[in-house]
């Protein structure tokens, strides 16, 4: 009888297992919508551990051509956007129906899931609000001395290697950025520009180290949050946060007694908001976990992109000589000015090196999709309604490789950013930063970053590919990360300019 009784239950399970299957396999077939063939387990992730999510998105863009195409993540349904038009709506035009974003680190990791990349309202606009000042022009351009002393000690750490072809773009460029936030944001002095150590490179170290369980980590937080609390993962190594923590608590106890209003850096700014409440009608404090959630998802949005970035930058620089020559014409011309100093301004302000700056961003966008998850049921056209809780992707990168809206887009082509050809660039088909109110909030932070040390290479180097390199097209992207960075070693030739 028990036997029977046992079977009895193992049959229904199936039973009902296969009903909810079939009824997932048709959700977007009986809406009438272009979708993925889903896998039975995995939905449409099957692709994970195996294939970065950036290049699975341009496949999907160039396989599938319809303005939205649905998905599964695991059995959850979930929009594929590529129209820009779409883009708009749900990034500006309807963003407080997307003021969210899909991906979750959970209630067990609070420094993971509390920070404004992963966090949501009404914590998130609580803390954009006060943080947004500190980005401000005016305040980093107060960073001029910094960006000056750290690109001229990147300049000696290149020199100071006896064989240049074998210098690691990715971890050079990142010892670089990890000094310029370390230093911008906190007041950690350092030289892991010039060593590669430093209190501060110790915790990026592990920020960039993705083996497997990390990347079990991050695809449950971007693509099923439910099991970030079963399982304990975690947005960030748990020993670098453990050493981030203290080296937080060293700056916080130094200068509690300074007592100056005006935030000078990010740290001041986000020890003003301590021990205080949301809003008057939200009994949610600001604790330490908020705090230092912050502080960690700068330094993490912060270092390894723009590392990345500038890897990307100066390799594409070195297959294109005629670009890198005009490239340094212009910064001898226009900002180089002998006095040793690039001026800020003027580096903001110099046409070509912002276009290979974009046309980098373009084809190496550090996140290739932008998840929101709608709050309510939302009508995307005439055709197709969303249910709330829906996530929804853009897929910013398919749409910069869109031949129809970047022509010959695997070319490096910086002149399609020129001001003369602004207009044949189709708003919301340019997104590496993001847009609307939920874009980058570090995004002048970061190009400043991007604009000195490329502009000191170039003044200082001819670039050449070293013999046997891959060409940029045919690296080898991070399959285990999120992000599109690259996942080998990249070298270049730097020859001394006479």
């Amino acid at each position: 009888m028990f036997w029977i009784l046992i079977n009895c239950f193992g049959i229904s399970v199936c039973i009902w297992v296969y009903y909810k299957w079939t009824r997932v396999k048709r959700y977007w077939a009986e809406k009438g919508v272009p979708h993925l063939t889903p896998h039975p387990i995995l939905g449409s992730l099957s692709f994970l551990q195996r294939e970065n999510p950036g290049v699975w998105m341009r496949k999907i863009y160039e396989n599938h051509k319809h303005p939205y195409l649905g998905a599964w993540w695991f059995w959850r349904p979930a929009l594929i956007v590529n129209s820009p038009d779409i883009a708009r709506n749900v990034l500006v035009k309807d963003f407080p129906v997307f003021r969210d974003r899909f991906l979750s680190s959970g209630k067990t990791d609070p420094i993971g899931g509390l920070n404004l990349f992963t966090t949501n309202d009404p914590l998130w606009s609580w803390i954009r609000r006060r943080l947004a000042p500190i980005f401000t022009a005016s305040k980093l351009r107060a960073l001029q001395n910094l960006f000056d002393t750290k690109s001229k000690e990147l300049i000696q750490r290149i020199n100071n290697e006896k064989d240049k072809t074998k210098i690691n773009l990715k971890i050079v460029f990142t010892d670089f950025t990890t000094d310029i936030i370390g230093i911008a944001s906190f007041g950690i002095a350092s030289d892991s520009t010039l060593t590669g150590e430093g209190p501060m490179r110790t915790v990026t170290h592990g920020f960039m180290n993705f083996d497997l369980y990390r990347g079990l980590c991050w695809s449950s937080i971007f693509f099923w949050p439910e099991l970030v609390d079963i399982f304990r993962f975690s947005f960030f190594p748990k020993s670098t946060t453990d050493y981030f923590l203290r080296i937080f608590r060293s700056i916080a106890q130094e200068r509690a007694n300074k007592g100056d209003d005006e935030p000078k850096d990010l740290m001041d700014a986000l020890l003003k908001l301590r021990n205080k409440t949301i809003d008057d009608d939200e009994d949610i404090e600001v604790s330490e976990d908020v705090i230092v959630a912050q502080a960690a998802a700068f330094v993490l949005g912060g270092f390894d992109t723009s590392g990345s970035s500038l890897t990307m930058a100066i390799y594409e620089l070195a297959f294109h000589p005629q670009i890198q020559d005009k490239l340094y014409k212009e910064i001898k011309q226009e900002v180089d000015d002998g006095t040793g100093i690039l001026n800020v301004t003027k580096l903001a302000e110099a046409t070509y090196l912002n276009c290979v700056i974009k046309e980098t961003l373009r084809k190496f966008s550090p996140m290739g999709w932008l998840d929101r998850v709608a709050m309510n049921d939302y009508r995307v056209d005439e055709n197709l309604i969303i249910s709330a809780g829906t996530p929804v992707y853009i897929n910013a990168i398919g749409m910069q490789y869109d031949p129809e809206l970047f022509p010959e887009p695997e070319r490096f082509i910086p002149e399609r950013f020129l001001p003369e050809n602004k207009m044949d660039i189709k708003s919301f088909t340019y997104l590496p930063f993001g847009d609307g109110p939920r874009n980058c909030i570090g995004q002048r932070f970061g190009l400043m970053t991007l604009r000195h040390a490329i502009s000191r290479i170039i003044l200082n180097y001819k670039l050449e590919p070293v013999p046997g390199s891959p060409l940029p097209n045919e690296i080898e992207i991070e399959k285990r990360g999120l992000f599109l960075f690259p996942g080998e070693p990249l070298h270049v030739k730097f020859l001394p300019r006479e």
